[in-house]
């Protein structure tokens, strides 16, 4: 077993892989929290349809994925913030308009253009092989600014996770922060979405936040969980995957999913004890 585990981080794109993944892991565990508190968390399912759309018309274009995913998938996030708080239509409704028309129209134009190849299962479902040196640059350097802008306004997007008009009675420019989260929130999605897949990427952001609430109650106390809870899954689901050859996006989940109600179980467990 430890000798299978130190064949697989022998190789550089392995190596490249769970630093990028490590990092995506860390932004999305932090973003997660907040959205899902903040009942915005299905934000996530929506972007990466609209990243696969992205994605798809880069393909088509012959352009560099994250550089034409990343604006486009950002000026989505901001359009669905802005629909949700002026539009008669809801967020949730929103997101299910613009995920399925953007899944539909990246669809569309893989089969009028590469047709339907393994790139497209890659994006789909995701694949560690599938980034390059570049993307992995590109990737690390996001991540860390998406890591030090969280930190540096924790304070603020505390705030408005739980109270949003107080937060905004307080002098604190709401909308200005939900806008820094959809953007924070966009470009982990993105950076995601190569590994994981379009389709699986916003179990990163949902899981580990929902399994570190079963035990642990504090703001502070569920971000740091939910951290580790994250990175620790990504590593575990990518050492799965090597091990039973199975999809690396699909592992992770697996390994979120089982965590999740193994917490479940203790909560219920510490919850009858106590009473």
């Amino acid at each position: 077993m430890l000798n299978m585990v130190q064949e697989l981080f022998a190789y550089p794109f392995i190596q490249r892989a769970v630093i990028v993944g490590i990092l995506v892991s860390l932004c999305a565990a932090l973003l997660g929290v907040t959205l899902v508190l903040k009942r915005y968390s299905m934000i996530g399912d929506g972007l990466s349809h609209v990243g696969f759309g992205a994605l798809a018309l880069a393909m088509a274009l012959n352009l560099a994925p994250l550089e034409v995913a990343i604006p486009v998938v950002v000026a989505a996030a901001f359009f669905l913030l802005r629909i949700s708080e002026s539009s008669k239509i809801k967020g949730d409704a929103a997101i299910a308009l613009i995920s399925t028309s953007s899944l539909a129209l990246g669809v569309i134009v893989i089969a009028m253009t590469t047709g339907m190849t393994t790139d497209v299962c890659n994006y789909m479902f995701g694949s560690i092989l599938s980034m390059s040196k570049n993307d992995v640059r590109l990737s690390i350097v996001i991540s860390i600014l998406v890591i030090i802008l969280y930190l540096v306004f924790y304070n603020k997007i505390f705030a408005i996770t739980f109270d949003e008009s107080f937060a905004q009675a307080t002098g604190i420019n709401t909308k200005k922060y939900n806008s820094l989260i959809a953007f924070l929130t966009a470009v982990t999605i993105v950076l995601g979405m190569r590994m994981m897949g379009a389709l699986l990427i916003s179990s990163l952001i949902v899981f580990p936040a929902l399994t570190s609430m079963r035990l642990i109650k504090s703001f502070r106390g569920v971000v740091i969980s939910s951290t580790v809870i994250s990175v620790s899954c990504f590593v575990i689901g990518i050492i799965f995957s090597y091990i039973c050859a199975a999809p690396t996006g699909a592992s992770v989940v697996a390994v979120n999913l089982a965590l999740f109600i193994i917490f479940s179980v203790i909560s219920k467990i510490k919850f009858k004890l106590q009473g």
